[in-house]
């Protein structure tokens, strides 16, 4: 119970600070960058697994 407590603090204390890191314009902009390389790596890999499940479902694909 100790643990998840601790877990909750860390969260809300980091959404507390990104809301304040958000407040500054050269925060804005590092939280902006973060966004969109986080978004390019959540694209590339969801590329990979339609390719790989595509790959996979084709008529004589092997096992």
């Amino acid at each position: 119970m100790k643990n998840l407590l601790w877990l909750l603090i860390g969260v809300i204390g980091g959404f507390v600070a990104a809301h304040f890191m958000n407040k500054d314009p050269r925060g804005h902009d590092v939280l902006a960058d973060l966004d969109s390389r986080i978004t390019e790596f959540t694209n590339i890999v969801g590329d990979a697994y339609r390719a790989e499940a595509a790959r996979l479902t084709e008529p004589g694909a092997e096992a």
